[in-house]
């Protein structure tokens, strides 16, 4: 087994590379989902895109992300985290360029598509790396505040910087800007990432499983994110779906009965119930707040007539409510426990998508109708961060980190998929013919309150589900059953804004 420095310590502390390699992924992950947005219209002027292609930038990356989440989870403990974490970043920084140099559709489609794919093996090897380097207590927690800050950065620098860099230097250059990060994050990697060790006979890869789950969770993006062009009731949206279903239960089927599976049902068994909430909490939060920014994003353009540059720049409210509720939660999560600090955030969360759905008008500001509710609801979101990673790597072996974190990961996408594509069809129903201000604003107000119901039911199944551990468990063995050792504690996860922007190019497409 491949387990590099499984059993962190305050006399082996991390070096001081580490986390500025792992803030880089989430950075990087979070940005590349929203920098392309603004630079659809060049891009598909200057490459001859076809006007029902030109979306397929964005979803290329999304469907490859979102498909092989879990595979790139498990890799990392499989065939080693350092390693998993070199290849995925030569991955990204080779398609990066491809794409930035790309002459035709097809080959900035096809570049996407190997984006999304490198970043599946980024986004869970990062976070098992904290959870394996870092002791549980103030050093983890600030870890993981601080790589859910850098996702939220990530995507709304991406908002600013793809207006900012198509404006002065072009469309290019939003896919040639990850290059130069990704040759530093090399280097430092190689210096700050522990080396892999292998301290017991290699696992097998569970092949099935992973094509099975692969291919189910490939269908079932797609089919989300196609329901606005064919519709819910379509052929294509119930084949498309159904086929991922039937997948996905073959998938579970398959797991139940191997000895090395790709997802070990038993974590989210009751022996393991903070990861059970843990995930249920991740879906749902996405699925409201992912949609949110959104139609945030389409309110500003659509009704308050932003350019690309200042519709970038009204997200940096949000950001800093992100860093306050992140600083709140590192230094809290030890006394108050992750039930508490996931209620909490969720009802906030809400509360503030409620106050967007009763200020989004024709007639709205920035002070009256984005300033207090992005406030509210990003320190409700950034108090979740903390606990969300901790209760989702609780308890978990070492050897089973990256899976665990992959499972964490694909929940976040599925919910942010699944969200949008429901709350588009919630906004067009209460929009109706209407294409004015006043009747686009209706709509957005009642997807913002959707999503408000969203997070409250997050936070209640949390209450439900979640238990009440507040003191990280010592990690549970994988079978075959073993000794305990090292609490692995909690962590958290990001992705914030990361994988929202899926939907956010479709505001640059009206």
């Amino acid at each position: 087994m491949v387990n590099p420095n499984p059993n962190p310590s305050p006399d082996a502390p991390p070096g001081h590379l580490l986390l500025p390699v792992l803030l880089t992924v989430q950075f990087l992950v979070s940005l590349d989902m929203s920098v392309v947005n603004i630079a659809l219209p060049d891009m598909g002027a200057d490459l001859g895109f076809a006007p029902d292609s030109l979306l397929w930038v964005v979803n290329a990356y999304a469907l490859a992300f979102g498909g092989l989440l879990m595979l790139g989870g498990r890799l990392a403990d499989l065939v080693g985290r350092r390693r998993t974490l070199t290849w995925g970043f030569a991955v990204f920084g080779a398609a990066s360029l491809a794409g930035g140099l790309a002459l035709a559709p097809g080959q900035l489609i096809a570049a996407r598509a190997v984006q999304g794919a490198g970043a599946a093996a980024l986004a869970p090897v990062a976070l098992a790396l904290i959870t394996v380097n870092y002791a549980a207590g103030p050093a983890r927690s600030r870890a993981l505040g601080l790589w859910g800050v850098s996702g939220a950065l990530g995507g709304a620098v991406g908002i600013m910087a793809g207006g900012v860099l198509t404006d002065w230097v072009g469309w290019r250059s939003v896919m040639l800007i990850n290059v130069p990060v990704v040759l530093a994050a090399l280097l430092a990697a190689r210096r700050g990432v522990p080396a892999d060790r292998r301290t017991g006979p290699a696992p097998r890869l569970d092949v099935t499983g992973a094509l099975l789950v692969t291919a189910g969770a490939t269908l079932l993006v797609l089919g989300l994110v196609r329901t606005e062009i064919h519709g819910w009731t379509s052929g294509t949206t119930l084949g498309t779906l159904g086929a991922a279903a039937v997948l996905l239960a073959a998938f579970v089927a398959v797991e139940a009965r191997k000895r090395e599976p790709l997802l070990r049902l038993g974590l989210l068994g009751t022996a393991h119930r903070p990861v059970l909430s843990a995930n249920v909490f991740a879906l749902l939060m996405s699925s409201g707040q992912f949609a949110a920014f959104y139609f945030t994003s389409l309110y500003l353009q659509q009704v308050m007539e932003y350019g690309p540059t200042a519709a970038g720049a009204a997200f940096l409210p949000f950001c800093a409510g992100v860093v306050v509720g992140s600083t709140v939660a590192t230094r809290t999560v030890g006394r108050l426990g992750e039930r508490t600090l996931l209620v909490a955030g969720g009802l906030l969360g809400a509360a503030g998508f409620g106050w967007f759905a009763l200020t989004v008008e024709a007639g709205g500001t920035f002070l009256g109708s984005i300033l207090g509710p992005s406030l509210v609801a990003s320190i409700g979101i950034g108090l979740c961060f903390v606990p969300l990673g901790a209760a989702a790597t609780g308890g978990v072996a070492p050897e089973e980190t990256g899976m665990a974190s992959g499972l964490l990961n694909s929940s976040r996408q599925l919910g942010g998929s699944l969200g949008l594509a429901v709350l588009v069809t919630v906004a067009a129903s209460a929009t109706g013919d209407g294409r004015g201000r006043g009747a686009l604003a209706d709509g957005y107000a009642a997807a913002f309150a959707v999503s408000a119901g969203l997070l409250v039911a997050a936070a209640l199944a949390t209450a439900v589900l979640h238990g009440r551990r507040t003191i990280p468990a010592a990690p549970l063995a994988a079978t075959p059953p073993r000794p305990a050792k090292t609490s692995v504690g909690e962590e958290t996860s990001k992705n914030l804004g990361d994988d929202v922007e899926t939907g956010v190019s479709r505001s640059t497409q009206g």
